[in-house]
Order: structure tokens, then sequence, then C-alpha cells
């Protein structure tokens, strides 16, 4: 039992750590007022 909750914890610590930095470069790209897709 305490592999998974190690398991758990690890995987929801990087899930937040992900979330974290795409809403940061989101916020950062937001006043730029394009996608990198738009300028094909």
């Amino acid at each position: 039992m305490n592999k998974h909750l190690q398991f758990l914890l690890k995987t929801l610590f990087f899930f937040v750590i992900f979330v974290m930095l795409l809403y940061f470069f989101s916020y950062l790209g937001r006043g730029q007022g394009s996608f990198i897709y738009n300028e094909f």
C-alpha cells in the first residue's frame, strides 16, 4: 500500500508542476497576440 501511495503522490506532484508550467507559459504568451501556428 505504501508504494501505491508513493506513486500516487509522485504522479500528483508532477502533474501539478506540469499544469503550473502550462499556465505560466500560456500567461507569458497571452500578450504576443499570435500563436506560432498562425505564422505559417
